[in-house]
């Protein structure tokens, strides 16, 4: 009896202009037959952006540990002007 976990990216979703919703299956498996699957959803957005008085800094996403795909599609979603219109949203908010 061999008990087996993998995991797996079944759904990749673009949301509004820049976030990037990431959905990943924990399946596990004995035998080669599935016994479980549970499902996690996180969402990317292409930087984290903090303010101190009137100086904000927008740290870049890190996406070295997602899946090939993802950053793929953060490469090809996250462009120039992209990553603009998101900073100039991020500091239109109030906090």
């Amino acid at each position: 009896m061999a008990i087996t976990k993998t995991t797996e990216v079944p759904k990749i979703e673009i949301v509004g202009t820049w976030n990037i919703q990431v959905a990943t299956d924990t399946v596990i498996l004995e035998d080669d037959v599935e016994i479980s699957r549970s499902r996690h959803r996180h969402v990317l957005a292409p930087f984290t952006s903090t303010v101190d008085g009137d100086t904000w800094t927008h740290s870049a996403t890190d996406i070295s540990g997602e899946v090939a795909s993802v950053q793929a599609i953060a490469n090809a979603v996250w462009t120039d002007a992209v990553k603009a219109a998101y900073k100039t949203w991020a500091e239109a908010q109030t906090i």
